[in-house]
């Protein structure tokens, strides 16, 4: 069978492949292959200019080629190390011997070539480019997404500011809000669990293959690896990482940090989750219409359906970024003794947890997108609503002393049918200053809204 995205075994790759397009070079098999050649050749750099006697400085020109390796980096290189992989069975072996491959015919280089994964096990490469995977994709298109959401609801919650709406607590007629309102309440959120996101240090150790320098001092042993570990990895890129070093370790980087991140992710996702069944639920109310499409069909047999897909797919796409973000920051922070290898095959996993995040992303992006304001439903809801102002009326009542007014509304209004009428009855009947009586009867459900405009106007 061809590989093609009908045969693809993931959607990721098949049905919605061009929505993660931003996302495949960062957090692919390739993507991880790039970043392993950049921290090779920012390792083999650094150690030219380390000051040892038997590795020179490298000339301008041969650290622009090396740059350009990483620069340029294609499928076809790719492809040349998974070949060198048939033979040596070991992928970081592969790109070791790959990078000295291009070494050929250029003394400077050859004649340096066995400083090329020089005193390093394995995992400094991998957790390494596992960091940068990560830095490139939080910064270049997860943020970038959810900032693309919170600006979207942002302009909602200012454009509906001011248009009231029913509020529903445990599926019951409450106190009205406005759109706008609602709308601020989640772009406070999600900007609370962005900075969450943004504010993971993202970790990276090079200090060999028990976290102790052992090979690194057999060499030199006077030399200070560890700042030296310490200056490669915090370094600005290209010539470093600019990544957070991690002094203590096993053979692996603890990876609590992704636990961190995934966590904060996880936790977003939560809010965008609630976000999506909200809104499923005021289009099925009939507060929001949608833009319709031509030739979009919303059911194989009724024709008149046009439904809440984009909704639908973000939660369910959500929640399985959940699932696999909350099993890598489960199972990540533990390994048995010095090392094991159930990291290895899990963390080849993270692009599939942010490829569902990012396409729920997409999804909900173009859910609001297509939303359409049905002022005259809400309006209808809020009228057939009076009760609501049993909450005000009782209130004020408190306020000039009369007797039992929570049990008074209670006994008026609870499995009644509230009209103007009724209410404005109540009202009228009370002992209470005129002027109080006359801005009672002057309220409606569409007018109660407390400060929720002035609340989503300055979200």
């Amino acid at each position: 069978m061809t590989l093609s995205t009908i045969s693809a075994l993931s959607p990721l790759d098949g049905r919605y492949a061009a929505k993660l397009a931003a996302l495949r070079p960062l957090m692919s098999e390739l993507g991880y292959m790039q970043r392993r050649v950049q921290v090779e050749v920012a390792w083999f750099i650094a150690l030219s200019d380390a000051g040892f006697a038997e590795f020179k400085p490298l000339t301008p020109g041969a650290r622009t080629y090396l740059l350009n390796l990483v620069k340029n980096f294609s499928e076809t290189d790719g492809k040349a190390i998974k070949e060198i992989e048939k033979t040596t069975n070991h992928d970081v072996k592969a790109v070791e011997y790959w990078i000295k491959s291009k070494f050929e015919a250029r003394p400077e280089l050859e004649h340096a070539s066995e400083f090329v994964h020089f005193a390093c096990t394995s995992e400094d490469i991998n957790n390494t480019s596992h960091a940068l995977q990560l830095k490139g994709a939080r910064s270049q298109v997860l943020l970038p997404g959810l900032d693309a959401l919170i600006a979207k609801l942002r302009e909602m919650a200012h454009a509906f500011a001011a248009v009231p709406m029913l509020s529903r607590t445990h599926g019951q007629t409450a106190s009205p809000t406005t759109v706008g309102k609602e709308m601020a309440n989640v772009v406070v959120r999600l900007q609370a669990a962005c900075d969450r996101i943004a504010n993971v240090k993202i970790l990276a150790k090079m200090n060999g293959a028990v976290g102790n320098y052992n090979a690194h001092l057999s060499a030199w042993p006077d030399f200070d690896w560890e700042a030296f570990s310490k200056k490669v990895v915090e370094t600005p890129e290209p010539l470093g990482l600019g990544l957070t070093f991690q002094p203590y370790s096993i053979q692996i980087e603890p990876h609590d940090y992704m636990a961190e991140l995934f966590d904060a992710v996880s936790r977003t996702n939560t809010i965008l989750i609630d976000l999506s069944r909200d809104i499923w639920g005021y289009v099925s109310l009939g507060y929001f219409k949608q833009k319709l499409k031509d030739g979009e069909v919303g059911s194989s047999t009724m024709p008149h359906k046009v439904n809440p897909i984009d909704f639908e797919n973000a939660e369910g796409n959500l929640g399985l970024a959940n699932a696999v973000l909350r099993h890598l920051s489960e199972k990540l922070p533990i390994s048995r003794w010095q090392r094991d290898l159930t990291d290895s095959t899990v963390l080849r996993n993270m692009g599939v947890a942010l490829g569902y995040a990012v396409l729920a992303y997409s999804s909900l992006m173009t859910g609001l997108n297509k939303l359409e304001i049905n002022e005259a439903a809400i309006a209808d809801d809020l009228d057939s609503s009076w009760e609501v102002l049993a909450e005000p009326i009782q209130t004020v009542m408190r306020r000039f002393g009369l007797p039992q007014p929570y049990e008074q509304l209670k006994k008026f209004t609870r499995g009644a049918a509230m009209s103007r009428e009724l209410m404005q009855g109540f009202i009228a009947g009370l002992d209470i200053p005129e002027a109080e009586k006359e801005r009672l009867l002057a309220m409606t459900p569409g007018s109660y809204t407390g400060k929720a405009s002035e609340l989503a106007r300055r979200v």
